[in-house]
C-alpha cells in the first residue's frame, strides 16, 4: 500500500488519479501493456507524440510510484528497458475497460478494434492471459 504523501484525499479514485491520472502516464502504461514498447525511443514513436521532457518526467513518476521499473536493456547497454511491475500490471482490467469504452464511442485504429473484439469474446480469459504475459521475467 502506498503512503499518503502527495495525495489530495483518502478517496481511492482521487488517490489513484494522483499517480496515473494524466493522459501521458496512461499512454506509457498502454504502450508497455499492449504495444511492446519498452524503451525511451519506442515511447517517443507513439502516435501521440509525447514531448521528451514530459516523457522523462512521467517515467520518473511512474517508477517512483511503483508502477514501472527500469533495468539494463538485454541488447544494448546504452538503453534502459522499462517494464510494468506487478502493481502496474494490476491496471490491466482498467485499461481493458477504457479501451472498450473508447472503441464504442470513437473511430479507432484497426489494431484497437481487434483488441476489443478479442476482449469481448472472453474478457476474463483475455485479462488472465495478458496478466501472465506481462508478468514474464524475460524481456
Amino acid at each position: 500500500m502506498l503512503k499518503k504523501t502527495g495525495r489530495r484525499s483518502d478517496c481511492p479514485i482521487s488517490s489513484s488519479l494522483d499517480i496515473w491520472g494524466d493522459k501521458w502516464s496512461l499512454l506509457i502504461i498502454r504502450n508497455l501493456m499492449f504495444y511492446n514498447a519498452n524503451t525511451y525511443g519506442e515511447f517517443l514513436k507513439a502516435p501521440e507524440k509525447i514531448a521528451t521532457n514530459i516523457l522523462a518526467d512521467r517515467l520518473v513518476s511512474l517508477e517512483k510510484a511503483g508502477l514501472i521499473s527500469k533495468e539494463e536493456h538485454p541488447a544494448s547497454k546504452a538503453k534502459i528497458f522499462y517494464r510494468l511491475t506487478p502493481m502496474g500490471i494490476d491496471l490491466l482490467p482498467l485499461m481493458v475497460e477504457i479501451s472498450i469504452w473508447g472503441e464504442k464511442y470513437f473511430d479507432v485504429l484497426p489494431v484497437a478494434k481487434e483488441l476489443s473484439k478479442q476482449v469481448k469474446k472472453d474478457k476474463e480469459g483475455f485479462i488472465k492471459f495478458y496478466t501472465k504475459q506481462l508478468g514474464k521475467v524475460n524481456p
